[in-house]
């Protein structure tokens, strides 16, 4: 049987409304003693319930929601169907952008808390941020083998939030190793390397893939200042619509390089495309 989490009067409001998180001064009382990332009912005052969801006794985020169905188990079944909508809801865009590089999974918005999954071509990068995804870690992972049988999967939970849920930093191959981290994603027409094991977040930013597109529908004719620019993926986009020149500003040699690099796999070694090693903070005083 769950442990029971029973609210103060009137911080069942939020619930209702189908936030998925319940703070540690929202709690009247546990019936239980819950393991960290255990689930957990969540009850009103007067013993409603509300919703499960998984304990985290450390954090100020007390319960992340896993469902607000008292019919649904957490369990093998329950992830399985949100790695499959997750993905069907995403099939239509995928195809679209012709996308090899996507994010799977983003936390609450698929009713995964904590978790992150992004897809690299056939590397599958898995970012598990708090206790209740740390605790299924194992029913999750099996889940990404079945349904992804031909991929391999990587773990990049080394983000210091994890500290606040009383866990170690993690990273490391969940599948018998990729022959290489570094791996090629094709997004809208352009070819983006991207190095798991070293990249930023889960090994790249996915999540501005829109904006880069937009950047790009910009960039005929124009000058270009792409500043923080990282591994030049905006340049990519500019350089590929006609740009009169691109300038990436970046402080590290290392992403530097991989911009070129990446110009390189697009055929536009010979773009007039600038980079320079500065403090871009310095540079624009």
């Amino acid at each position: 049987m769950s442990a029971k989490i029973y609210l103060n009067i009137g911080r069942e409001k939020s619930l209702k409304r189908k936030h998925p998180w319940v703070f540690s001064k929202a709690i009247s009382k546990i019936k239980g003693k819950p393991l960290s990332g255990e689930t957990v009912d969540i009850l009103d005052a007067k013993g409603n319930w509300l919703a499960c969801g998984a304990y985290s006794e450390q954090s100020q985020i007390r319960v992340r929601v896993w469902s607000f169905d008292q019919n649904q188990t957490i369990d093998r079944n329950f992830f399985l169907q949100k790695l499959s909508n997750a993905q069907s809801r995403r099939d239509y865009f995928i195809a679209e952008g012709e996308l090899t590089g996507y994010r799977l999974i983003a936390g609450e918005s698929d009713g995964m808390p904590g978790v992150t999954i992004d897809v690299y071509d056939n590397i599958i990068v898995c970012q598990l941020l708090s206790a209740g995804a740390d605790y299924q870690r194992h029913i999750i992972v099996d889940c990404l083998k079945e349904l992804y049988p031909d991929y391999y999967i990587y773990e990049r939970s080394d983000v210091d939030v994890r500290k606040k849920e009383g866990l170690e930093l993690v990273t490391g191959w969940l599948t018998e190793p990729a022959p290489s981290p570094e791996v090629i994603i094709n997004e809208h027409g352009i070819k983006i390397l991207v190095n798991v094991e070293t990249g930023h977040k889960t090994g790249f930013y996915l999540d501005q893939r829109i904006a880069r597109l937009t950047a790009g529908s910009y960039a005929k004719d124009k000058a270009v200042l792409n500043c923080f620019s990282y591994t030049g993926t905006f340049a990519l986009h500019c350089a590929a619509n006609g740009a009169k020149s691109v300038t990436n500003v970046d402080v590290s040699e290392t992403a530097l390089n991989l911009a070129q690099r990446n110009l390189e796999i697009n055929d536009l070694g010979n773009a007039p495309v600038e980079h320079v090693k500065q403090d871009v903070f310095k540079l624009l005083r």
